[in-house]
């Protein structure tokens, strides 16, 4: 891919080639409380301007978990990276920076938690015992680093080097049982393979038995996919990288965890492993919307090959987290499906804005207990932790 200017990389997208950033409507949302933005005048006047205000306030104390939270290295910067320009970029928001600015920024917002993942597409493209090797650096870095340096502040999901599944599950077991990892972080597509595929079994398998979870972060397309979904022959419209962001961030990502997650469901993962833990972020990443569609005309092509209905996979088998949506009209549809106990908060930094995040949520009316469960809580339970006491 050609080169392109910084600039160009900070006007197209905030969240090139490894995370969600926000839109422009969560922006608007987070800075605004819960105002849609919306040009048409609201013709009923809002009654009680300061309820938002008056909520945050009552919950300023509330403490945060977040869950999805991305960092980089060097390495990885390198081999993620589609050039010199895009390097820069994601060191200028601070992508691989694991000391003080990330903690100045997780205190301006009172995060108290991070829980590391490495970012996309992490080292899943890199073979054998390189992919291997690199994987079990990457972990050992965190524990040897920020783990060590900010007691606390920092846990982690493992890097697994998912080309080599017996490996990965190796791995898998290695980082939790001796440095304290709460489960792993995959993303997208393996060499072409989804999760569902008979070779990555063992390390499913293995997470079963340790009793983690797995969470399902987007990655980018196979070449075919990309080819026939994204790109285009027009070569203007290549200049800012709308292909790339369009099959990333900008929609493309979404779409494909969610389709994974039909595809576990519909071919029997949590059948073959009905203790399976699967977290998925971005605020369902399209589910809340085609839920009803999914459930209803999924129902009856899916009820003799499946042991449950398949509505209730999503009940018994998913968590899901808020990052980078900070939409109140998009957590009520969200609750609207999944259990308020199945929910949790994270804020995907550094491609969106910790405070901003921290703050709408506390501004959400939800009753005290109800967002005690998202913003800590349910973390807590699902991974055996707890915020450390200030």
């Amino acid at each position: 891919m050609k080169s392109m200017g910084r600039r160009g990389f900070l006007a197209a997208s905030t969240a090139l080639g490894a995370g969600a950033g926000l839109s422009v409507y969560a922006a608007v949302s987070a800075t605004d409380g819960n105002k849609t933005p919306d040009k048409t005048p609201d013709k009923t006047p809002d009654k009680t301007p300061d309820k938002t205000a008056d909520i945050a306030l009552r919950d300023r104390d509330l403490p945060f978990i977040g869950t999805e939270e991305t960092f980089s290295t060097p390495t990885l910067l390198k081999l993620n990276s589609i050039n010199q320009d895009h390097i820069a970029f994601l060191e200028e928001i601070g992508l691989s920076d694991l000391g003080q600015r990330r903690i100045g920024d997780m205190d301006a917002g009172g995060l108290n938690v991070q829980i590391l993942s490495a970012h996309t597409p992490s080292v899943q493209n890199v073979p054998g015992q390189r992919g291997i090797d690199l994987a079990y650096r990457l972990n050992r870095q965190l524990v040897d680093g920020p783990i060590a340096k900010y007691p606390g502040r920092f846990k982690a999901f493992a890097t697994l080097p998912l080309q080599s599944p017996e490996a990965a599950a190796d791995e898998l077991e290695r980082s939790v049982r001796e440095d304290g990892f709460l489960g792993a972080l995959t993303n997208g597509h393996i060499a072409k393979k989804y999760l569902d595929h008979p070779d990555l079994e063992p390390v499913l398998a293995r997470a079963v038995a340790l009793d983690v979870p797995i969470y399902l972060h987007p990655g980018y397309p196979a070449d075919e996919v990309f080819k026939i979904y994204y790109s285009t022959t027009r070569s203007k419209y290549k200049k800012e990288y709308q292909d790339y962001i369009f099959s990333g961030s900008g929609y493309g990502w979404h779409q494909e965890v969610l389709t994974q997650c039909i595809r576990m469901i519909t071919y029997g993962v949590f059948d073959r492993f009905p203790k399976l833990k699967i977290i998925i972020g971005h605020m369902g990443e399209g589910l809340p919307f085609y839920y009803e569609r999914i459930v209803n005309d999924m129902g009856e092509p899916t009820k003799d090959s499946l042991k449950k209905p398949i509505g209730q996979y999503f009940q018994d088998n998913f968590w899901v987290t808020t990052s980078a949506f900070p939409q109140t009209e998009l957590l009520d549809l969200l609750l609207k499906y999944i259990s308020v106990d199945r929910v949790m908060f994270a804020t995907d930094y550094p491609f969106a804005d910790i405070k901003q995040q921290t703050d709408w949520f506390r501004g959400v009316d939800l009753p005290r207990g109800d967002k005690e469960k998202i913003a800590f809580r349910n973390a807590e339970k699902l991974f055996r932790m707890k915020v450390p006491v200030k």
